[in-house]
């Protein structure tokens, strides 16, 4: 395979781990211990917020007054078409029952889950589509208890326009408090009494390790660290657009991962030229982040053929993968790992993050090798069932018996036994393998 590294990365997704694992994992010992007053101590130290924790109704209603018109449509917009995907999400998976053999009957139940726990972003940027995805999603599926939580911005509290996209998402509980304390808060039941089943929502280093450490004792999405941008370009694809691209996702932050795979060097040489300008053209905090981003973090790759690509690419397992190419069937038919593909020039990783309609909470981190993004699904817990006959009980506890029997778990077998004992008094079965094996 011929791979040639154009612009070769200087860090990657580990770097830096064994820190971030080491504080997130003494925050959470401390705020689990010690309780709400700990994760309000977290809160005053790191985000200079000493106000309610909880939000009430009439603040909720109060900021709304804040948020302008056009951005409460744009918000309803995002709203809209978000919750009508998950609802068709949700739909494509059925409850059934299925007769196995006469008398067996198996069947799926789709089981919401009791109390969700929705991170929303909202430190360097103000993430509002975060609330919707997450949010909106749990409710679509049927969660009783959505607790949301975004981190107080200033002596305002969270930005109006998050709380008006969490309240209009269907948010039970509003917790004004971010970071690990956040995920922690959730996760323990702090100033809810109700600790979540699930954690979801994207987040920086921190949140994605919190969230890592307390799956177990909780269910967590997916690995929805800092956000990666994978472009696949040919020699025809306009090389502003795919600069303008990754400039946009490594405006995220300074750990975002940005990569281009590409068979044209004369892209590749066009897009680099372009990378500087662009950053440089960003208001000083977004250029700032992406500076460094695609100093540390930024990929070129060249390859010889869209085959290599394809394998390149699905190694990377990007969370957004946009495809600016000719004969895009082709690519959409051989791609296999990726956490949300955009098809062509005309739509783009903002488009998705904001308002298109499918989830941005993706996976990070390789993790789009074995898991797709958020889902209604995520939400439900698919459960199975069984029912039989006394007849069908001939069979299958004899089976039952003979498998325990060769297992050496005798118990198993016992439970076969005395079932046709009792049912069938009158008739012999063989109840053991007579075979060595």
């Amino acid at each position: 395979m011929a791979i040639t590294y154009y612009k070769k990365a200087d860090k990657n997704a580990s770097t830096g781990h064994d820190q971030t694992q080491e504080l997130v994992a003494r925050m959470l010992s401390e705020i689990e211990a010690e309780g709400e007053s700990k994760a309000k101590e977290y809160c005053l130290s790191l985000d200079n917020w000493q106000g309610d924790i909880v939000v009430s109704r009439e603040q909720i209603e109060a900021a709304k007054t804040k948020v302008p018109e056009q951005l409460k449509k744009d918000i309803e917009f995002a709203y809209e078409r978000v919750s009508r995907f998950a609802v068709a999400q949700r739909d494509s998976i059925q409850e059934f029952e299925t007769e196995l053999s006469p008398g067996l009957f198996a069947g799926q139940k789709l089981i919401p889950m009791e109390t969700a726990g929705c991170y929303v972003p909202g430190g360097r940027y103000a993430h509002i589509a975060s609330a919707i995805m997450s949010v909106a999603t749990a409710k679509v599926a049927g969660v009783k208890n959505v607790v949301a939580c975004s981190v107080p911005r200033d002596e305002q509290g969270i930005h109006p326009a998050i709380l008006y996209a969490m309240d209009l998402a269907g948010a039970d509980t509003i917790l004004q408090m971010g970071g690990v304390q956040g995920i922690a808060s959730m996760a323990f039941g702090l100033f809810t009494g109700k600790p979540a089943d699930i954690l979801v929502g994207p987040g920086n280093r921190f949140v994605a390790e919190a969230k890592r450490q307390l799956f177990g004792r909780c269910g967590i999405d997916m690995f929805a660290g800092p956000t990666e941008i994978g472009i696949i370009a040919d020699h025809n694809a306009d090389p502003d657009i795919v600069a303008a691209d990754l400039v946009g996702q490594a405006e995220h932050g300074p750990d975002s991962p940005v990569w281009l795979f590409t068979t044209s060097k004369e892209l590749a040489d066009e897009v680099t030229a372009r990378m500087p300008g662009l950053i440089e053209s960003l208001p000083e905090t977004q250029r700032n982040a992406a500076e460094v981003a695609w100093r540390d973090y930024g990929e070129i790759i060249l390859c010889d053929t869209r085959e290599e690509i394809v394998e390149v690419s699905d190694r990377y397992a990007s969370e957004h993968l946009e495809l600016q190419v000719e004969d895009l069937d082709w690519w959409v038919e051989r791609l296999n790992s990726y956490g949300s593909l955009f098809v062509g020039e005309e739509t783009t990783v903002a488009f998705g993050d904001k308002c298109s309609g499918t989830n941005h909470i993706l996976p990070t981190k390789g993790a789009a090798r074995y898991t797709g993004g958020l889902s209604a699904q995520k939400f439900l817990k698919i459960v199975s069932y069984q029912r039989q006959s006394r007849e069908a009980t001939r069979s299958v506890a004899a089976a039952t018996a003979r498998l325990s029997r060769c297992e050496g778990m005798e118990g198993h077998a016992r439970t076969g036994d005395v079932r046709l004992a009792k049912y069938y008094p009158d008739e012999t079965f063989d109840l053991v393998i007579n075979e060595e094996v």
